[in-house]
């Protein structure tokens, strides 16, 4: 059976400021360890070569500034004076009012200005101007992560939990990271929590991003629950390629970095503002995100941005599905209306996401037992003695 799947035109970036566009292309572009090259890269961002020429070329010469249009900013700050200084640490804390000192020194330094203070002087004017809240400072504890070797390898996935909105109605934040960058690939304000919600949501965000080896969630809605692992939202991710698996119950360590980055979008963001609806809110998201993944200095990145460690998947979102096949070795079944095959005798349930779809049988080393695959992955496995 050959079944396809068919991609509704998009426009990506629309939502997207063209300053935050340029930025993120830049550092992509500037990516030695990048696996994509500048014409897919540019042909990812709907941009001509000698128009990327161009943003590289002005980013050199004039860093950040050099993309806005017609800027007459001068390149280099002029030299500083202690209390000019004091200033611009206040005005960096009073737009991020959750950066420590760190943060707060590499933007700074990444502004330009000279003869910036160390980390624990800023520290000093920030208590001393009282910006600090030391019960707020208590709670910023490491993690201790695992942490892929390339971007894409992993994705992590969560929904942040929902708030009301002034015109009535939830907002359910989305969020999508890259285990190995901490890049923020989606934070999208969605009305609900249904398949369909997200799978549009991902759809836009695989279009501009390309497609993950793999990606990790919880066991909620809509992506699987106690009952049964996959639902129809992962049997699709499946197909697409994408290795899925959950975090484990009691185990934030498996999901940590998606923890911690909904936490910091509630210290930074959430907390300070109210929403009036969905587009009030998804208008804050971009402002956010495009600081958190261009701007904001991140301490398990040796405080770069998560942006100069990411760059766009090699693999493009397909216009069709592929057919689905398996080995002249594997014994194929398809999956009847209950969820369930028929082998040998014996009815297994495999799951009612899967309703339709063929999946192969694979003996493995253990007299009996067979692993069960749907397309790369493997779902489930059968006792022939128990059936």
């Amino acid at each position: 059976m050959v079944i396809t799947y068919r991609r509704r035109m998009i426009m990506p970036w629309k939502e997207r400021s063209l300053m935050s566009l340029r930025q993120e292309f830049v550092v992509f572009a500037l990516n030695v360890k990048r696996s994509i090259s500048l014409q897919a890269l540019c042909q990812r961002f709907k941009i001509s070569p000698k128009t990327g020429y161009k943003w590289i070329t002005r980013y050199g010469v004039e860093g950040a500034q050099g993309l806005k249009d017609r800027s007459r900013r001068p390149r280099h700050s002029p030299f500083k004076t202690p209390e000019p200084m004091e200033g611009a640490v206040l005005k960096v804390r009073d737009r991020h009012s959750a950066w420590g000192g760190r943060k707060i020194r590499r933007s700074l330094i990444q502004e330009g200005l000279g003869r910036v203070p160390a980390a624990s002087t800023i520290t000093e004017i920030l208590r001393r101007h009282h910006r600090l809240n030391p019960e707020e400072a208590s709670k910023h504890q490491p993690w201790q992560r695992f942490v892929q070797e390339a971007p894409n390898r992993l994705w992590q996935m969560d929904f942040k939990g929902h708030f009301g909105l002034q015109s009535g109605g939830r907002c359910h934040p989305l969020t999508l990271l890259d285990d190995h960058s901490r890049f923020a690939l989606g934070l999208r304000a969605c009305g609900d929590e249904r398949e369909g919600t997200v799978q549009g949501e991902l759809t836009k965000i695989f279009c501009d991003y390309g497609l993950p080896e793999a990606m990790i969630m919880d066991n909620g809605a809509p992506w699987g629950h106690y009952l049964e692992a996959f639902t129809k939202l992962s049997v699709w991710l499946i197909r697409l390629g994408i290795q899925v698996s959950h975090s484990r119950p009691g185990h934030p360590q498996t999901h940590g970095k998606n923890e911690r980055f909904n936490r910091t979008l509630k210290v930074e963001l959430l907390q300070n503002e109210v929403f009036y609806d969905l587009p009030h809110c998804q208008e804050a998201f971009d402002r956010w995100r495009d600081v958190y993944n261009l701007e904001r200095p991140h301490e398990a990145l040796g405080m770069k941005t998560p942006a100069q460690y990411y760059h766009p998947s090699s693999r493009s979102f397909p216009e069709v599905f592929a057919p689905i096949e398996y080995g002249p070795g594997d014994i194929v079944r398809r999956v009847q209306g209950k969820g369930e095959i028929h082998y040998r005798g014996h009815v297994f349930v495999i799951g009612h996401a899967f309703h339709g779809y063929p999946v192969a049988l694979r003996p493995t080393t253990e007299d009996g037992v067979l692993d069960v695959y749907f397309c790369q992955q493997k779902i489930s496995k059968i006792t022939l003695k128990e059936g």
